[in-house]
């Protein structure tokens, strides 16, 4: 169980904090296309130390370890099953027989090299997508989203603030549980009647919240009074830096894409050169993620 907001928006004197919500969201969006469409693992590593260094600058480095924690349980699992499921590799390293439904039991190198490939993708998305959640003001990024659909943006405002009143909730249930004088329910028991616990008391919270909206008139659909308008903010220099670096990592992507800097190919061989232009496409993508948070200047919370 995580405890309190560890895991929730907080502001920090950071550079990424200190932008606007739609700039670091665009920001992270980039890097996760980056990570989507580059597959070089040379690359891929240095997308991870940039995006760590990202968080280190933005005083969340060690959530960004928790979350490197957690993605490597994830990753064991897609190893191994890209290993024993794939049968495309030519160079064979061990040899178990028959595997039932998993057919012949020829584990290649490149099934390993592969797997190891897609887990380091998706400890990248994991480690971008915690960035961006405990860096972007998501109040912030829903009121921009209001032009678009008030009642969307309304109903996503409202499920954002439900989730840490849910954590909340299972952390005082569980030490309500403890303070039984039978003691807490263990085992599967136990994590059932907390959920149901939780269930209940969020359904409650839910129909409150529906009549509190009713009754200040958001039934009725939007109308001059539900407007409230907020002043222009002009672009700080954050906002610009933030915003160059997300066009610079997209088409820092779309040259490695096109050209032969970040060719990788796994099947039935493994193809991945490392030439100048791979190293010269690492370190562009290092620095292009870390330069804005160089400027500190006007990051006070």
């Amino acid at each position: 169980m995580l405890g309190g907001r560890s895991f929730f928006y907080r502001r920090l004197p950071s550079p990424l904090h200190a932008a606007r919500a739609g700039v670091a969201a665009t920001w992270a969006l980039a890097l996760i296309a980056a990570v989507l469409v580059l597959f070089h693992p040379l690359i891929l590593l240095a997308l991870t130390l940039a995006v760590l260094g990202a968080g280190t600058a933005s005083g969340l480095g060690h959530r960004l370890r928790r979350t490197l924690r957690t993605a490597a349980i994830v990753a064991v699992p897609i190893v191994a099953i890209n290993v024993l499921v794939s049968r495309e590799g030519l160079t064979v390293f061990a040899r178990l027989g028959d595997l039932g439904p998993f057919g012949q039991g020829d584990l290649t190198i490149e099934a390993l090299v592969y797997g190891m490939v897609v887990a380091l993708k998706v400890t990248l998305l994991m480690l971008v997508t915690t960035l961006a959640s405990l860096a972007v003001d998501p109040d912030e990024l829903l009121r921009a989203m209001r032009r678009l659909s008030y009642r969307s943006a309304l109903t996503a405002s409202l499920s954002t603030r439900m989730i840490p009143l849910l954590a909340a909730d299972s952390a005082r249930m569980a030490e309500a549980q403890h303070t039984r004088p039978g003691g807490a329910r263990t085992g599967a028991r136990g994590r059932v009647a907390l959920f149901g616990a939780i269930v209940g008391g969020s359904l409650d919270r839910a129909m409150d919240v529906a009549a509190t909206l009713e009754l200040r008139g958001f039934a009725v659909g939007r109308s001059k009074s539900l407007r409230v308008s907020h002043p222009a903010r002009p672009w700080s220099r954050h906002d610009i830096a933030f915003m160059c670096s997300a066009v610079t990592i997209l088409a820092l992507a779309a040259l490695g894409r096109l050209t032969d800097a970040a060719s990788f190919q796994a099947y039935p061989l493994i193809h991945m050169p490392v030439t100048l232009a791979t190293l010269a496409l690492c370190v562009a993508l290092i620095a292009a993620v870390l330069l804005p948070f160089a400027d500190r200047r006007g990051i006070d919370p």
